[in-house]
């Protein structure tokens, strides 16, 4: 009898025929859609798409950038040896002679024993730097191509070596 009764309901248009959540749901992304024509989202082959662009790109432009990071390093130490180089001239004006191998560049900011007219420290801070790689420099006095050899292993720490790991020293310019 509760079906007869549910039947004449909906056709006085009292009640609504029972049917699935699924045609209900679509019944109502029709009347009230969320997303908006011009306001959807991107598609996965879109962002597969960028993904490669970006990766082609980062392709060519990442060797160079990694390059000039390289020559950049190279340069600083020129420029740091070159600061050393004022440095132990103006230790040779105030002492009438450079420090020896045994001495070290840290007679540029600390006193020696043999050193009584010593004038400094002749570098700013009180430190000696290190190069760009974070290694010390090599100083020899006597040098084999001067009165003093100042040098930079490079990149890989040992004598000799190309590109980034060719020694920066103070004979060459």
């Amino acid at each position: 009898m509760m079906i007869f009764e549910g039947l004449a309901k909906y056709r006085a248009g009292l009640a609504f025929p029972i049917v699935g959540f699924a045609t209900l749901r679509a019944r109502r992304m029709r009347r009230h859609p969320k997303v908006r024509e011009g306001e959807r989202g991107f598609t996965l082959v879109e962002i597969l798409v960028v993904i490669t662009i970006i990766g082609l790109i980062m392709g060519l432009v990442g060797p160079r950038v990694l390059n000039y990071l390289g020559e950049s390093k190279s340069k600083a130490a020129r420029i740091q040896i070159e600061s050393l180089t004022s440095a132990l001239d103006l230790y040779y004006l105030d002492n009438g002679r450079y420090p020896t191998s045994s001495e070290g560049l840290a007679a540029l900011v600390q006193r020696s024993g043999n050193s009584p007219s010593w004038n400094g420290p002749y570098l700013k801070g009180g430190l000696v730097p290190g190069d760009p790689w974070g290694k010390p420099y090599v100083y020899r006095s006597p040098g084999e191509h001067g009165t003093y050899d100042l040098i930079s292993y490079g990149s890989d720490g040992q004598e000799g070596g190309t590109g980034t790991a060719a020694d920066v020293t103070s004979w060459t310019r």
